[in-house]
């Protein structure tokens, strides 16, 4: 049964820095027994975070779109799992207004990081929450997920303008803000193929160049990225081969990893 106490301590073999800035993609499952369950493991990131930034992503992209337009900061769930839906909730944390791609944030500075996403008519701008991760040196926590969840690589490909990932109109898409303003967001969305189901195929590339590194939270098998070495790796590679992640097909001889879990939605998860 694994405790807060031996949480942190894990969170600390793994070299997370507790007063810097980290984002969690989440399996709670794949965590096992937890005395006190989700919100045990939530305590465990948030003091281990106290005197930093704990992000986690927020998504509502399965369900609002254009027959659906409006984002309720307050109300509106999250569709990326258990954690960042209770996380979002909590006291103190507060959630950026993007209408697809939002994120929840506790800590230091928090307002100022989340603030403004709405400004921005893509998922993963370069100014917002997304690219504040790469400003602050984060590391992006997959806690038994792999390299499919991670959003961040949307943004690498995003501010190289690789083609074909986004649409060229918007949808008029709505957030209702805490405070019952509503404001008017026209946003692309990720568009053709599932692009993030092929960023498993660079994990050797980034655990060999020092972007990735490797632990255990729980039961749950983690792989830490760091922002800045991430960026510089793919960004070169994008460039290289602008097509990388446009097939399954892995690199160096690696194997092909398990399929993902299946949800409720049909759309791959974080688009």
């Amino acid at each position: 049964m694994h405790t807060k106490e031996s949480l942190m301590k894990q969170l600390q073999m793994l070299g997370i820095d507790p007063r810097g800035t980290v984002l969690v993609h989440s399996s709670l499952k794949s965590i096992g027994q937890v005395e006190g369950g989700a919100d045990t493991v939530l305590d465990a990131l948030s003091e281990y975070m106290t005197d930093g930034l704990l992000v986690l992503p927020t998504h509502t992209w399965a369900y609002i779109n254009a027959e659906n337009p409006h984002f309720s900061v307050a109300d509106s769930p999250s569709c990326v799992g258990v954690l960042p839906e209770l996380f979002r909730k909590r006291p103190g944390v507060i959630r950026s207004w993007h209408p697809t791609h939002s994120v929840a944030a506790l800590g230091t500075d928090s307002a100022e990081f989340t603030a403004g996403d709405e400004r921005w008519d893509t998922p993963c701008a370069r100014g917002s929450a997304w690219g504040r991760l790469l400003d602050r040196e984060a590391d992006i926590m997959l806690l038994g997920v792999d390299l499919r969840r991670n959003t961040f690589i949307h943004g690498i490909e995003e501010w190289l303008d690789i083609p074909g990932r986004m649409t060229d109109d918007h949808e008029d898409l709505i957030t209702v803000t805490p405070g019952g303003e509503r404001i008017a967001v026209p946003s692309r969305r990720h568009c053709g193929l599932s692009w993030s189901e092929h960023f498993w195929k660079v994990e050797g590339v980034l655990e060999d160049g020092g972007a990735l590194r490797r632990g255990s939270f729980g039961d749950a098998a983690v792989m830490v990225c760091g922002t800045v070495e991430t960026t510089e790796l793919l960004s070169r590679m994008l460039r290289e081969e602008p097509d990388l992640f446009s097939d399954n097909e892995p690199l160096n001889g690696e194997d092909k990893p398990l399929p993902l879990p299946k949800t409720k939605r049909t759309q791959p998860v974080y688009r």
